[in-house]
């Protein structure tokens, strides 16, 4: 496992790779670096609230313009919970993709 500093400075450097002037520029393709953005992104969200979709949405538009992949992405991932187009950041529990959508 690596050293809690090694990860925070490299999870700080993807950040800083791929967030520029407040924006992010693309999402990255390694599942790696795209957990460490998808994380900092649902960071936004206050986790004892809902949101609308409008509303996740226009955080979301604050980063980057494709908010429909940010959205699924949270989903996918369980880093938030859909429910009726009502979002909620997903209880503390290891991102993995849902279990029932076939990888």
């Amino acid at each position: 496992m690596a050293h809690p500093e090694n990860t925070a400075q490299w999870e700080a450097k993807v950040l800083d790779t791929f967030i520029v002037d407040g924006r992010l520029t693309h999402l990255p393709a390694k599942r790696k670096k795209r957990m460490v953005i998808l994380r900092f992104l649902v960071e936004r969200f206050d986790p004892k609230r809902s949101y609308t979709e409008n509303e996740v949405n226009s955080v979301l538009s604050h980063y980057h313009h494709d908010v429909a992949t940010l959205r699924r992405e949270f989903v996918w991932w369980g880093l938030m919970d859909r429910e009726r187009s009502v979002y909620r950041r997903a209880s503390a529990r290891n991102a993995s993709p849902s279990p029932s959508v076939e990888t």
